[in-house]
């Protein structure tokens, strides 16, 4: 596999490695939903989720259809959907290796560099 592949594969990664952006995913994960409705399930402020579903939707996570006014997001396709899964099953089974790793936070090893 040749490098412009791995830094490829990397943006994908980290399309996921943000707390409002797996927020986002669960609130879609089982229909789509329009900004307003992701906002009000978050608690959140419009503009910031704006920026995670376009951050979403250029790595390819997701996608978006307008309908008169709205637009709708909605995970890409249903590999999505069980990569979400299989994550949180392989969560469950390193959550306190995860929260006590200190190494994740002095490496910033899920920086954008």
């Amino acid at each position: 596999m040749n490098q412009a592949t791995y830094e490829t594969k990397a943006k994908f990664i980290r399309g996921f490695s943000d707390k409002t952006r797996l927020q986002i995913l669960e609130s879609i994960k089982d229909a789509e939903k329009t900004v307003s409705q992701i906002v009000e399930d978050l608690s959140g402020n419009q503009s910031n989720i704006s920026q995670h579903l376009a951050c979403l939707k250029g790595c390819g996570i997701i996608v978006s259809r307008q309908e008169g006014k709205y637009v709708y997001y909605s995970l890409r396709n249903q590999q999505i959907a069980a990569l979400l899964e299989a994550m949180e099953s392989v969560f469950l089974q390193v959550e306190e290796e995860v929260a006590a790793c200190e190494k994740n936070d002095e490496l910033d090893c899920c920086s954008k560099s």
